[in-house]
């Protein structure tokens, strides 16, 4: 029988994250106690430790003394990486806020969102449409897949209370995100919800959020370009060229 060349602490590391990843650690669960976790893969409890503390370091965990571990809260993880939230900047605005959902179905992805979410073309994912409104009135369309493969959880959540966006940055682990920029003129049907007319400018956002290397979501954002103003002040991005 081969032996695995892989690092004992990495192996830990690594199966740590992915339970996180697929969700049977939520943020704020406790992870086990270094020596119970040692005696599962016999070792020694540095070599746990080892593992933690890289994961505290890359902000997947919080290490607390007599507290112990536990899978580090979104509110944690922004100090890495923030994700705007639709509902937060439509009521910074003053206006009041709600959201509509369109579709929210499992489809094959087709060649562009299977590439980036580093899919074979045809895997199921989660695809969702929504509409974001302040004040009654279309503030935003966002078009969203799901990889399935990272975000399991995803193909039985409910957006009824709790739009997709808010939802991932609550409940999904994430360590980095893009953002690109670029104007589109509205399509027939996007021109219809969002309240425009066919082919008037629209700004769109593309983001593409990953942990550890693997794509959780692919989403396209689109505003109605005469009417939103966008603060790029707490976020980093990207820019395509």
């Amino acid at each position: 029988m081969t032996k695995s060349l892989e690092p004992v602490y990495l192996k830990i590391k690594n199966e740590l994250l992915a339970r996180i990843r697929n969700g049977e650690l939520r943020p704020g669960d406790k992870v086990e106690h270094e020596q119970i976790i040692a005696q599962h893969y016999d070792c020694a409890r540095a070599t746990v430790h080892r593992a933690i503390r890289e994961l505290a370091e890359e902000g997947y965990v919080e290490r607390k003394r007599r507290a112990g571990t536990h899978v580090a809260s979104a509110g944690t993880r922004a100090t890495r990486v923030t994700i705007p939230l639709v509902r937060q900047e439509i009521e910074a605005r003053g206006a009041t806020y709600r959201f509509s959902m369109l579709e929210h179905e499992i489809h094959q992805a087709s060649s562009v969102p299977a590439d980036i979410l580093g899919l074979a073309e045809g895997t199921h994912a989660l695809f969702l449409r929504s509409v974001h409104f302040a004040n009654d009135i279309p503030f935003q369309l966002e078009e969203r897949w799901i990889n399935l493969e990272v975000v399991p959880s995803a193909e039985i959540a409910v957006f009824n209370d709790i739009n997709p966006n808010e939802w991932l940055v609550e409940t999904v682990p994430y360590s980095e995100a893009e953002h690109f920029f670029s104007a589109e003129n509205a399509k027939p049907e996007q021109a219809r919800i969002l309240g425009v007319k066919p082919n008037d400018a629209l700004f769109v956002i593309e983001r593409r959020t990953h942990l550890a290397g693997q794509a959780i979501t692919y989403a396209r954002l689109f505003h109605p370009g005469a009417s939103y103003r966008m603060t790029a002040k707490n976020f980093s991005f990207s820019t395509k060229n």
